[in-house]
């Protein structure tokens, strides 16, 4: 997947990132430990993995070959010098913390040197998820980095970091791509039509990484649309009904997921009833009709309560708040 006339061929956009990695890598003042930061299926984990890429390629380059055998396992996630530690999942599939027994592990590995790379790269994602321990503990082996090992944290925000984990790293802050770049590269990359590729960029809001998975997975696809069918459903409920919705979506492992879901819909409702009858930014563009309607009936002050309840349900959440009783009160919340 070409970028522009660079190598780094596995990430699209985020060219400044790159060049400021790049650079680093040439000048051998790449920093010990990262910090990248944007919201879900942005390319963190790509541009993580890419990095780790470059750092190890056989042919000394600071440009990734993506053909010698230390650049294939590490797309593969096969390298055992390149770990991705990610927070484990509880009995009933909703994501844990990333725990303070599993960075104290780390710590006693990445005392030993890498078995065969020049660095042991060690990605921890969406470490906003990790525990106050496992950020304490952290903490030691960014202050004295062991030789050769470079650390990169991934985080939707970093409200909620320590601000000594976001001090010791070296912050690349991540943001959607321009529509016109996700709608070309799923035309390019991914064989998406041309109505599809343009439907899934509004629909990504500019996250690749999201129309991709909306483009390969045409079940994810009926998912959301179900889930904004359950949206509009439950406004014409009385209370009795919402709360029926309530306990469905306390055991949904992607209950989060779906919560965005519905805040990108408020955001286009609130778009609509700021005098825009068909905004341009509008994300779900599917549903143009059914938002312009919700725009007439709810007006911009309701709309921006609504966005506000479901951010802090999000906020309860993350925090893990009780789920059925963020979700119901949330319910009660929600203009009729």
């Amino acid at each position: 997947m070409p970028n522009g006339d660079r190598s780094w061929s596995t990430v699209v956009g985020h060219d400044w990132a790159v060049e400021i990695l790049e650079s680093g890598l040439r000048h051998d003042r790449l920093a010990h430990a990262y910090l990248l930061v944007g919201p879900p299926h942005i390319g963190k984990t790509t541009l993580a993995r890419t990095l780790a890429q470059a750092v190890n390629c056989e042919t000394g380059s600071s440009v990734p070959c993506q053909r010698c055998r230390s650049c294939l396992l590490i797309s593969r996630d096969r390298h055992p010098d390149v770990w991705l530690i990610e927070p484990e999942l509880s009995s009933s599939g909703r994501a844990e913390t990333l725990r303070i027994e599993r960075i104290r592990n780390l710590q006693k590995d990445l005392s030993l040197a890498p078995y065969e790379a020049r660095f042991r790269v060690v990605v921890l994602a969406r470490f906003h998820q990790a525990s106050a321990g496992a950020a304490n503990a952290l903490l030691k082996t960014l202050e004295e980095p062991p030789t050769r090992v470079k650390l990169i944290l991934t985080a939707d925000q970093t409200d909620g970091l320590l601000p000594t984990i976001v001090s010791r790293c070296q912050v690349l802050t991540l943001r959607p791509l321009p529509l016109e770049k996700v709608e070309a590269a799923l035309l390019l990359h991914w064989g998406a039509d041309e109505e599809q590729a343009h439907r899934l960029a509004h629909i990504s809001g500019g996250r690749l990484g999201l129309a991709v998975r909306l483009q390969k997975s045409p079940q994810l696809d009926q998912q959301r649309a179900e889930h904004l069918d359950m949206l509009e459903e439950l406004l014409e409920l009385d209370r009795t009904g919402r709360f029926r919705i309530a306990d469905r979506l306390a055991t949904n492992k992607s209950v989060s997921e779906i919560l965005e879901l519905w805040l990108g819909w408020w955001r286009d409702v609130m778009l609509a009833a700021a005098d825009h009858a068909d905004p341009p930014a509008v994300t779900n563009i599917d549903r143009s009709y059914q938002i312009r309607v919700a725009a007439s009936r709810y007006r911009l002050n309701t709309a921006r309560l609504a966005i506000r309840s479901i951010q802090d349900t999000l906020w309860q959440l993350d925090r893990n708040a009780n789920t059925r009783l963020a979700l119901e009160v949330l319910m009660l919340n929600l203009p009729a």
